[in-house]
């Protein structure tokens, strides 16, 4: 049986990760919308993680509602990164804060 630490210890690498990923790339929109999704992909491989090894399922629950609440944020963030691509024509963060009403 694999002990909790090394799914702890997975969680936390993958994590580290995507903070990586939101630090040191600030320019593209679709590597910080990935970064983030891999941020609480780690957070739910704790959950389970938890939750498997104190025997309550209650832990896996809460992990689906966070995958559908991780969905509906993934879909609308591209659908956002489409309509700001067609009326900029880039996808760069630094060309994007120039947002008039």
């Amino acid at each position: 049986m694999i002990p909790l630490s090394y799914y702890l210890i997975l969680g936390a690498i993958l994590f580290c990760l995507s903070v990586a990923g939101i630090f040191i790339n600030r320019k593209n929109v679709i590597i910080l919308l990935m970064s983030i999704e891999l941020m609480l992909l780690a957070v739910n491989m704790n959950f389970i993680a938890f939750s498997h090894y104190m025997n309550d399922i209650a832990g896996q629950v809460f992990v689906f509602f966070i995958l559908t609440v991780a969905a509906a944020e993934a879909a609308i963030g591209l659908a956002i990164l489409v309509v700001l691509y067609r009326n900029k024509s880039t996808i760069n963060v630094d060309d994007l804060d120039s947002m008039k009403g």
